[in-house]
């Protein structure tokens, strides 16, 4: 049996019925091509999964929920922020879609020196609205019932200085040149890092000093220069093998 599973930003509870927002409406629906008495699964960020069977048609599409469950994916012990240099269209889509499905808690944007993509106040604003549905959707593929926040779009130095950074974290930043490598890393008790990935071509010589003096740690993978679209889904991979998470 085919899994049908819809992000619905509704309250939802067992024995409720519920009216379905035209986007769930469509995709159940019109996409899916899913009718009166089939079953789906519904989530709304808040942890769990409600198993519901569609009730109506049409523009009265609704949904009887039938129970309240566990989530179908574990959330990562480890709560990591991946705050990552902008990228080009479906590269930005794709880092955010697969550090999802890898757990990711928090994505911050931020523009640097080297960033190809720069942003204004309205394209940034459709930008974030696109982000978020991105997540949103990789959420309802991965099974996990809770949304990354995803930040609008800021200057890197900004966010340093800025008491936007995770607090009581171990701060990583990736660079070749760095002091520190996986396996001198000891997360310890630690619940959360955050971790930040330049453009192509890296975070420059002032932002990684700027950065060192706001106590993040530079990380160097032995061996590897990756890509902006790969590098923060190796390292998010590593920290979660080294907490004993995958």
């Amino acid at each position: 049996m085919r899994w049908f599973r819809s992000f619905v930003d509704l309250p939802l509870q067992p024995g409720a019925t519920v009216a379905l927002p035209e986007s769930a409406r469509q995709h159940l629906g019109r996409v899916l091509r899913l009718r009166e008495g089939d079953a789906v699964t519904l989530f709304n960020g808040d942890g769990f999964d409600y198993p519901a069977r569609l009730a109506g048609a049409g523009p009265s599409l609704g949904a009887q929920i039938l129970d309240r469950t566990a989530a179908a994916a574990d959330e990562a012990a480890l709560r990591i922020t991946l705050v990552q240099a902008l990228a080009r269209g479906e590269k930005m889509d794709w880092i955010l879609q697969k550090a999802t499905e890898l757990g990711v808690a928090a994505v911050v944007p931020v523009t640097s020196q080297r960033c190809e993509v720069k942003l204004d106040g309205d394209r940034a604003g459709k930008r974030l609205a696109h982000w978020r549905q991105v997540v949103t959707s990789a959420c309802e593929q991965c099974g996990r019932a809770r949304i990354p926040d995803i930040s609008g779009p800021q200057p890197l130095l900004a966010f340093a200085d800025s008491a936007a950074q995770p607090p009581a974290c171990t701060r990583l930043v990736l660079d070749p040149e760095g002091d520190l490598s996986l396996s001198d890393l000891s997360l310890g008790d630690q619940a959360a890092v955050a971790l930040a990935i330049g453009p192509e071509g890296g975070f420059d010589r002032v932002e990684l000093g700027h950065l060192q003096r706001a106590g993040w740690r530079r990380l160097r993978l032995r061996g590897r220069i990756l890509r902006t679209e790969t590098a923060g889904i190796a390292v998010m991979s590593a920290l979660l093998a080294l907490n004993g998470e995958l």
